[in-house]
């Protein structure tokens, strides 16, 4: 199987960011910020199937499940953060949630 990546937005270049090596402190910040708040524009039709996914996981977790996190790159690193963060935080055991 092969996926062309350059069909995927995510690995594209993104034009409201293109010239932000040029701007000053604030205008960077203020390009990160509306940015950002795309995300949260982007997902909230897809809260229901969002919420199901939670549900099952937490069902998961409940019967002694684990929550494994996948991923290359920064999303991998990320995934790897976040379950360093569960025993801390939720009080997980350290095998439960993984990355």
């Amino acid at each position: 199987m092969s996926i062309d990546l350059s069909k995927l937005l995510t690995e594209r270049r993104n034009a409201n960011s293109a010239n932000i090596d040029i701007l000053t402190t604030e205008q960077m910040l203020t390009v990160i910020n509306q940015e950002d708040q795309q995300v949260a524009h982007a997902i909230t039709p897809y809260l229901p199937q969002i919420a199901q996914v939670v549900d099952k996981v937490a069902a998961a977790l409940q019967a002694g499940g684990r929550l494994i996190y996948i991923g290359a790159g920064t999303s991998g690193r990320l995934g790897i953060l976040d379950a360093s963060e569960c025993p801390p935080t939720f009080g997980t055991r350290p095998e439960q949630v993984v990355g």
